[in-house]
């Protein structure tokens, strides 16, 4: 698709992109917020955070301009995880995933130059980005959090995962993560599984317009495959925060 100047789709601030509710959240006043406090809560999703309309014209931004700047991220199930089992019901699985992304561990690259020159860094990089982040953990977050764009197409997936990092001392006590879900009118369905009592037996769609997603990892979770139209697509805003 060819790129065009669609900057002004972009808000400078996070919380030009919330609804009433939304705005509730970051000002300290919505049941939802401390939410991620409790370590017996680990997910939350809510469909009526997020404007419908800013929210559509951010999609239609990011799939007008970053596109074609998006690196594939393909990890496939390794054969030897069959081929090198040596007793019965030992399967090991390893993280899996196919979708598309935009890794921002340097600003030389194609894609981080292009989402900063669209004005995406800066929406993401926003006070108000981690101030909501804050509401919902109800404590106090580190600056310099983790950025990363992904783009889930038809069949496009991430398998089970915990999202535990024992060997970061930063990371390793836990951490919060926040989703911005943005789904084309093409997407039928793309479901997030995850566990509660050791069994994955939680399920809640992410195949909404504007859902927003949070976090408290590590802890047991997959997406299922998208399905949908040739053209559909799920771009995820995400941003990680460690603890202060």
């Amino acid at each position: 698709m060819k790129p065009n100047d669609s900057s002004h789709n972009i808000p400078a601030e996070f919380e030009d992109l919330l609804s009433r509710a939304g705005r509730q959240v970051l000002a300290g006043t919505h049941p939802l917020c401390g939410a991620l406090a409790d370590p017996r809560t680990r997910f939350v999703a809510r469909e009526d955070l997020l404007d419908r309309a800013r929210v559509g014209r951010l999609r239609r931004a990011l799939e007008a301009n970053l596109c074609d700047v998006l690196e594939p991220l393909e990890r496939p199930i390794p054969p030897e995880t069959i081929s090198e089992m040596r007793r019965d019901y030992g399967e090991l699985l390893p993280k899996t995933s196919r979708a598309r992304t935009i890794y921002f561990e340097s600003r030389r690259e194609p894609g981080v130059k292009a989402a900063e020159k669209l004005g995406l860094v800066r929406l993401m990089r926003s006070s108000s980005f981690k101030a909501f982040a804050e509401a919902l953990a109800g404590r106090k977050l580190a600056a310099g959090w983790g950025l990363q764009v992904l783009r889930y197409g038809p069949g496009d997936y991430a398998g089970p995962h915990n999202d535990h990092h024992p060997e970061n001392k930063d990371a390793k006590g836990g951490y919060i993560d926040l989703h911005l879900s943005l789904c084309t009118p093409g997407v039928a369905h793309q479901w997030l599984v995850y566990s509660r009592a050791g069994h994955f037996s939680e399920i809640v769609s992410v195949a909404r317009p504007s859902t927003m997603t949070a976090y408290r990892l590590p802890f047991w979770h997959y997406t299922t495959p998208l399905a949908g139209k040739p053209t559909a697509a799920r771009w995820v805003l995400l941003g990680t925060f460690l603890y202060r």
